[in-house]
Order: structure tokens, then sequence, then C-alpha cells
């Protein structure tokens, strides 16, 4: 077996963001963090919307939990990432 290298930054998809970032990942700037956000918001209410037609118009509560469920989860993801330049620097 050979030994893996070590790495000076995030060791997984995604790992410069959430509550374990590195020290030498710097997070996302303010600009991608917004249209992240815009995206899953408008995302999670298709979601949302579609969630709806199943559960009222066809009847179909599985279908329509499944998607509600999808729907809150796509809106909540920008909160893992961690905005660039927004913490407190010591003078």
């Amino acid at each position: 077996m050979s030994k893996q290298p070590e790495h000076e930054g995030a060791q997984r998809f995604g790992g410069e963001f959430g509550p374990k970032r590195g020290s030498n990942t710097t997070g996302v700037s303010l600009s991608t963090f917004k249209t992240l956000v815009w995206v899953s918001n408008i995302g999670g209410l298709l979601l949302v919307v579609f969630a709806l037609e199943f559960l009222f118009v066809e009847q179909k509560f599985g279908m329509g939990l499944g998607f509600l469920i999808a729907g809150v989860i796509v809106a909540l993801f920008p909160s893992n990432y961690e905005i660039r330049g927004m913490d407190e620097e010591n003078p």
C-alpha cells in the first residue's frame, strides 16, 4: 500500500466550506454566495411548487412529501458556505 501525500488544502469536495475549514482554504466571495443563495432559493421554491402539485392535485402523498423535503434541503444548501473576508481581524 502506498501512503497518500499530505494535502495542504481541502480533503474532500466542498471541504473549504463549513465548520471544519482548513487554514489554507479561503471560502467564497460575496458575489458567489449571493448567486448560490438565489439559485438555491429558486430551485427550492420550484420543488415546493411540485410538492403542492403532487399533494393537492395528484393526491400522491409520498411524492409530494419527497419534493417538499428536497425543496427545503436545496433552499438550505448555501448556509454551509463561509464568505471570504467576513471574519474579524484583530488590529
